[in-house]
């Protein structure tokens, strides 16, 4: 386990705020190399054209990513001082970050781990943890990073994409099913569970599990979410033990 050094961020810095600098660079052309294909060439350009890619870059997160939990957190007031907070799959970090900068976690009030099997650099202000979250251990791991059971379970995870959009489908919401089954052991009564979904008619298992487990469960699509993608997060708040 590799654990960054504990504390919160720097003392005095403000809630980070979720919309963009109001400078915008001009859009970039890329055109196609020799060792490039068209379509590593039209990512290439949207990235370099994508403002919350530079402003990522700009205010040191690791993926724009960030952006969304920030715009979620805006709008269902999920990262509470003090809280305790699970990034499941938090490979690069940017979800984590937010995390920490938003709950502020010092000794003995609150925590932020990240699990992720890909190893992550260390996040100032967090513990994280390179494992498969579906490790038999994994639980018990996290509740003893953490100190408790969780406040909030996050998962921006997405399954590799096969281009055929039923089958992707599918696959994030059966990722989405097992990180709500992991979930269930870690989350404290009244806790919270973000997960990334897509857009379709797949997700009834799920919805039915969170719709009994949770006092409310919502679907949100943050601006920061292309709109050309059909990712869209389910938030459900409330949970009921047992």
């Amino acid at each position: 386990m590799a654990t960054a050094r504990k504390g919160g961020p720097v003392g005095g810095k403000k809630r980070p705020e979720s919309g963009l600098g109001s400078g915008r660079a001009a859009g970039v052309r890329v055109h196609t190399a020799k060792r490039r294909t068209a379509a590593s060439t039209q990512w290439l350009q949207r990235q370099l054209n994508d403002p919350y890619v530079a402003e990522a870059k700009k205010r040191g997160y690791r993926s724009r990513a960030a952006f969304k939990l920030m715009q979620l957190d805006d709008r269902f007031r999920l990262l509470k001082p003090g809280a305790r907070i699970v990034d499941l799959g938090c490979a690069p970090g940017g979800w984590t970050q937010i995390a920490v900068e938003r709950t502020k976690p010092s000794p003995g009030k609150g925590a932020v781990v990240g699990i992720d099997v890909l190893e992550t650099d260390a996040i100032p202000g967090a513990t994280v943890i390179t494992l498969d979250f579906l490790d038999p251990t994994a639980p018990e791991r996290l509740k003893a990073a953490l100190g408790g059971s969780a406040d909030v379970v996050l998962s921006d995870m997405a399954a590799p994409t096969t281009g055929h959009a039923p089958t992707d489908h599918l696959r994030i919401v059966g990722l989405a099913e097992t990180a709500y089954d992991f979930a269930r052991e870690v989350l404290a009564p009244g806790g919270t569970f973000v997960a990334k979904v897509f857009q379709g008619g797949a997700e009834g298992v799920l919805l039915a599990a969170l719709k009994r487990d949770f006092a409310i469960v919502r679907h949100a699509k943050p601006p920061a979410s292309r709109t050309d993608s059909a990712e869209m997060y389910v938030v459900a708040t409330g949970f009921r033990a047992g």
